[in-house]
């Protein structure tokens, strides 16, 4: 470990030391994470340390280290001025947190997303009750929900490993859990293996279920993480990477690379096969027919996937009421009340509040990157750097402007 990557460590670990939950994972030298608990570092000096590192980047010989290593280093100077008292703009908090700005969804999106829902949902009137109403027969009776997971991971790997390097010896494991405010959660241990957990709060659905666990298993969280484990820590020695940071860049990488991936494992076709087997396996009835509306419908819905960011600016950025939002998730975005009050629990969470733009910001560029690439291996290439590379959101979006 030189002494860059060593001095990165003790800044993120010792942030971790005075917020919890900043440091979502670490699996490297046990000895650098006693030594962030021994030195008790204070804010302004994790602040200070982080803008002295980032002056000495210039010792690093390899450009995407560099430019990965600075960003995320404002990042962690902005955290440590954040928990020292500070105060940022929320967009300005946003853009130095994640190295990317904060785009509200157009508003024609919400008008032509219910025109097409009219047309694909049964019945009249109330479009948010009918919607309710058809999602609720998609929903997956908790005491199978176990064992439907399991199984469709299983599926999800091995669609992966036909496109995708997957690390030998990776392992994951599945729990149900509540009293979460999001929907599920990867918990990476190390040693190539993740601890998946899938909140049961709000009923889970069959037709969200494929997206939920490539987001959180393959291609998503589990494969991101073993694989750069073994490519950048074990293989090229870079220990900045043995420690995974809430609230920095690679935390919009890793969210929109889980959004983006399903893509890989569950195109059209086959995510219709696989609701079909879901609800063979809840209890849903399920015929072809159906199941080519219900991916008519989750792609409808997908496209106000920004809502909770939407959320977040009128809330944090325009002072909106709390009743004020609630009414635009329930009117736009056509959630009932209890799912609006479950996702302001998540952008008014004094982790997550800036964090919600790592979904859709996040597999918006990456989503656009990819298809840049022109071919569906050129596509499965772009991916597989996300998988192993350090790339930054500001990297990838130079990469996408036009030649001058």
């Amino acid at each position: 470990m030189d002494d860059i990557a060593r001095e990165y460590l003790l800044i993120g670990l010792s942030l971790g030391e005075l917020q919890d939950g900043i440091v979502d994972s670490y699996f490297g030298p046990p000895q650098v994470k006693q030594q962030a608990l021994t030195d008790k570092a204070g804010p302004a000096d994790l602040a200070a340390r982080s803008v002295a590192l980032r002056a000495r980047l210039d010792e690093v010989t390899d450009a995407q280290r560099a430019r990965w290593l600075d960003r995320q280093l404002i990042a962690t100077e902005t955290l440590a001025r954040q928990i020292d008292g500070e105060q940022f703009e929320y967009r300005e908090l946003v853009e130095r947190c994640f190295d990317a700005t904060p785009e509200p969804t157009a508003p024609e999106q919400f008008a032509q997303v219910r025109t097409e829902l009219d047309d694909l949902l049964p019945g009249t009137g109330d479009l948010r009750l009918r919607l309710e109403a058809h999602e609720e027969t998609l929903t997956v009776p908790v005491d199978r929900l176990g064992a439907i997971v399991d199984w469709l991971i299983a599926q999800l790997r091995e669609e992966a490993k036909a496109r995708f390097s997957i690390p030998s010896g990776e392992d994951l494991e599945v729990s149900l859990v509540t009293n979460e405010p999001w929907g599920a959660y990867n918990w990476y241990e190390g040693n190539l293996r993740s601890r998946v957990e899938v909140n049961t709060d709000l009923p889970v659905r069959a037709g969200s279920l494929v997206a939920l666990l490539a987001h959180e298993a393959f291609p998503g969280h589990h494969l991101e993480h073993t694989s750069k484990e073994q490519r950048l820590v074990r293989e090229q020695g870079r220990y900045e990477s043995s420690v995974q940071l809430i609230n920095t860049p690679e935390a919009f990488i890793s969210e929109g690379l889980a959004e983006t991936g399903v893509r890989f494992v569950a195109g059209e076709a086959r995510w219709q096969q696989l609701l079909i087997d879901i609800c063979q396996r809840a209890g849903i009835p399920m015929s072809a027919g159906e199941a080519e509306r219900n991916w008519r419908i989750r792609s409808a819905l997908h496209r106000l996937r920004g809502s909770s960011g939407d959320a977040a600016l009128q809330l944090h950025a325009e002072q909106r009421s709390r009743e004020q939002v609630i009414a635009f998730l329930e009117q736009d975005a056509l959630v009932m009340r209890e799912r609006a009050e479950k996702m302001l629990e998540f952008v008014t969470h004094p982790l997550w509040r800036a964090y919600v733009f790592c979904y859709a910001g996040g597999e918006e560029l990456l989503t656009s990157w990819v298809e840049q690439a022109g071919s569906a291996k050129g596509e499965v290439e772009r991916f597989s750097r996300l998988l192993s590379e350090q790339l930054t959101p500001s990297g990838i979006a130079a990469e996408m402007a036009p030649s001058p």
